[in-house]
């Protein structure tokens, strides 16, 4: 098997975030089950409830055109990172890490291809197991270069998944009836209201801006089997994501 043929983690990236995003804002009740209430405080959007402030920051949220994520979670596969800028158009930027190490950076400029390109922790993960001369053959081959493969191919769709805004932000439901006020605090320098549900042995924070749009900034689960921080920034900033040069490109189909 060439190594533009292997897919990237064995586990699809789409699948750890919808993981953390229902540990974190509950998704609706069929899709994690319900939650427990909250009681009302003083303070960042009066006397709104916890559960009202979180169904207005996903509202708001719901509402982005474009937005950067990272993401860092641990999964039964072991460590995971995501930090990708995408907007509804489709294009979508960034790197993705799987494990201790090994990185890919990623740029989708249109509907028609994906492109990757590994670095050699990366390369050589995939390759192990290939005898020695195979695996100095792939890393002459695509070191330094991007994999183009057809966004149809069932490897790239799976790796795509996490690039889809507009299937990300249907994620967050609304009618979530959860999240007890906190303190503020600020998440990249924006302020910022700290919304907790404690389930179980799991505690899950979601940080909402108090300024401008009440969209959510952070979320962070801690204590269940999957553990992770998402970030969003970028809200409405323009995707930068172009086709690299020829020279620079294998394609996928050519490779066998």
């Amino acid at each position: 098997m060439s190594a533009a043929r292997r897919p990237l983690p064995r586990r699809p990236l789409a699948a750890t975030l919808t993981a953390v995003l229902c540990a974190a804002v509950a998704l609706g009740a069929t899709a994690c089950g319900p939650l427990s209430g909250d009681a009302k405080a003083s303070g960042p959007f009066g006397d709104l409830s916890g559960p009202q402030i979180v169904n207005k920051a996903i509202a708001a949220t719901k509402k982005a055109d474009s937005l950067t994520l990272d993401l860092a979670t641990k999964t039964t596969d072991g460590p995971m990172k995501a930090y990708l800028a995408m907007d509804t158009t489709g294009k979508c930027a960034g790197t993705l890490t799987v494990g201790a190490t090994g990185t890919a950076e990623l740029i989708k400029a249109d509907d028609k291809d994906v492109y990757l390109r590994f670095d050699e922790a990366f390369l050589r993960a995939q390759a192990e197991g290939e005898p020695a001369e195979v695996q100095e053959a792939i890393l002459k081959e695509l070191k330094g270069r991007w994999v183009k493969t057809p966004v149809t191919d069932p490897d790239a769709k799976d790796n795509l998944e996490l690039c889809d805004l507009k299937a990300l932000l249907a994620e967050f439901e609304q009618g979530i009836n959860f999240s007890v006020k906190g303190k503020e605090t600020t998440v990249g320098g924006k302020k910022a209201l700290t919304l907790t549900q404690k389930s179980g042995g799991e505690t899950t924070t979601v940080y909402v801006a108090t300024e401008g749009e009440p969209v959510i900034l952070k979320v962070v689960a801690a204590g269940g089997e999957e553990p992770g921080t998402m970030t969003f920034t970028d809200y409405g900033k323009p995707v930068v994501a172009k086709v690299p040069a020829a020279k620079d490109v294998v394609d996928e189909k050519k490779t066998g």
